[in-house]
């Protein structure tokens, strides 16, 4: 294990606002400055990543290191990259050819500001400084860096996020069934909650047992958060920051189980994610705090 930390014992809330606010004083640091006023790509990049958000994937990496008993400083910048990958991803997934969103996080969308070209380059540099910023992250062996960006990596490609999103793009014939749309749901959403347990699991250096349930929890927890956003999906903008009703024509838990079951659904994947805490004393913890507060 890692060297125990020395945080002061305030309420959890607030040491999960603490958190969060040490992730966007980072975050402005380790994003490139745009050059100039006509430095769109760099503009798109900082508006975008900045922009008022949950920040839930670098909390997740972060409560999970003090529930841990571990220094949550030597975590910061494989958060914030977790953030990064997070914040790109949105910027393609809105696009006209994806998604076609016009609101995010209570603001227009990267490509209705600057343009389906600048938002393009902007995920991609964005993605890259992320790789750069977990390869260069302080405090960590060459050893930790490696895997780490190996995580980084699994998490985004064709077998993380980057399936997860066509499968919801072209996959809907095949996703009728519950079950793909549960893997769906697994790879677009969940395979960041799991990448920020998997870096928990390195740099604490746990236990086989620790590490399996650390995934099973972000499992979980993935599938209750993408159905969160589903049953969401039936609000208006105001009420969540987002293009709403996007869903009408996917599969969805919520299309196929039906709100009442859906709402069922969610509980179970709650009670889950936190039988897999309490089985490695964590069901007291910050973890255990942000994801009630999640979920309620």
């Amino acid at each position: 294990m890692q060297t125990q930390t020395s945080l002061i014992p305030l309420p959890q809330a607030d040491r999960l606002q603490s958190l969060r606010q040490r992730v966007d004083e980072r975050l402005v640091a380790l994003l490139p400055a745009p050059e100039s006023a006509q430095d769109n790509v760099a503009l798109a990049l900082h508006q975008g990543t900045l922009a008022p958000g949950k920040r839930l994937r670098p909390l997740l990496l972060l409560a999970a290191l003090a529930d841990l008993g571990c220094q949550t400083d030597l975590a910061l910048d494989p958060a914030c990259a977790l953030e990064m990958v997070h914040a790109a991803s949105l910027f393609l997934d809105d696009l006209p050819c994806m998604d076609n969103a016009s609101l995010r996080r209570g603001q227009p969308t990267i490509h209705v500001r600057f343009g389906e070209d600048v938002a393009v380059l902007a995920s991609v540099a964005l993605l890259s400084h992320a790789y750069g910023v977990m390869a260069m992250a302080p405090d960590l062996t060459p050893a930790q860096r490696n895997a780490a960006v190996a995580i980084l990596a699994r998490a985004v490609g064709c077998q993380g996020l980057v399936r997860g999103q066509y499968r919801d793009l072209r996959g809907e014939d095949q996703s009728r069934q519950l079950d793909g749309v549960i893997t769906t749901n697994q790879l677009k959403t969940g395979s960041l909650f799991t990448a920020a347990m998997e870096l928990a699991a390195l740099l604490a250096e746990v236990d086989a047992v620790q590490a399996r349930h650390l995934d099973g929890f972000a499992s979980e927890l993935g599938l209750a958060f993408q159905l969160l956003d589903d049953i969401a999906d039936g609000l208006t903008p105001q009420q969540t920051g987002k293009d709403c009703h996007q869903d009408r024509a996917k599969a969805t838990v919520v299309s196929l189980l039906g709100p009442q079951a859906a709402q069922q659904q969610l509980a179970a994947h709650h009670t889950a994610a936190q039988a897999h805490l309490d089985a490695i004393d964590l069901g007291q913890g910050e973890l255990a705090e942000l994801v009630q507060r999640l979920l309620g």
